[in-house]
Order: C-alpha cells, then structure tokens, then sequence
C-alpha cells in the first residue's frame, strides 16, 4: 500500500460492525507486513476509536456511518476514523488517571489511544481522529 494507495472501511453505527476491523487490520498487515505486535498495538486503538464514533459521534445511529481510512507513509501507518456527529473538544476529557476518575465505568479510551499510538491528531472540530504508527519500531 503506497501514499497514493489507501484502504477504506465504512461501518454502520452498529457494535456488531466491530467484528469487521480485526478481518481489516489482518488485510492491512498482510500488505505492509508489519509485526504481530505491531498488529496488536493498531487494533486497539482502532477498536477504542470506532467505538467512540459509534457511541459518542454518532450516538448508535444505524443511519450514520464511521469511516475507516488507512494508508502507509514511508515508514509510518496513518489510520483514520470518522463519524457523522458533531465532534468533541479532547482536551476537555478528565484525566482517568486522576484519583477522582479511576473508578469510573468509562473514560480510558482516549486515553488508551493516546498511549498506543506514537502521533494522534483531531480534526473536524473532533469527530475525526487520525492515528499514526512508526513501522518496524
């Protein structure tokens, strides 16, 4: 998969579409070969994200859709996830590390992302998250 090569996967607002992203990265390492590890290290973060389009953007809207895009740069794997909602500030997100938050049900996954993957970007006014990946690290 080349710069002016990309992968898109669209799902519906739907949980039950989740099972399609492990089928998606397992494709994506088959062409930019990268690690196990490696493999392990996008799909969560990728998970974490879909989830929060579908839950948080698009709140389960089965009429909305979150779109996937992948590409490689160089040494560096870029994937994207869009929503159709009205997009979030992350900078106002409690710390889930902060003692008031830790026994929270929810709140890690940015976090998580944040954590996983080595540059990670908003853009339209948050309802796209782009995550970048150094290969072969």
């Amino acid at each position: 998969m080349s710069e002016d090569h990309k992968k898109e996967l669209i799902l519906r607002s739907s949980f039950e579409e989740m099972e399609k992203l492990e089928s998606f990265v397992n494709k994506l390492q088959n062409q930019l070969s990268f690690s196990d590890a490696q493999y392990n290290r996008i799909l969560l973060p990728l998970s974490e994200a879909v989830s929060n389009a579908i839950m948080h953007g698009n709140k389960q809207d089965p009429g909305k859709k979150v779109t996937i895009t992948a590409k490689s740069l160089e040494n560096k794997f870029q994937i994207s996830v869009r929503d159709e909602g009205g997009g979030f500030d992350p900078s106002s997100l409690p710390d889930p590390l902060k003692e008031e938050n830790l026994l929270n049900q929810g709140g890690r996954g940015v976090y998580l992302i944040k954590e996983y993957a080595d540059e990670v970007s908003y853009s339209d006014g948050g309802a796209k998250i782009t995550m970048r990946f150094i290969l072969n690290k």
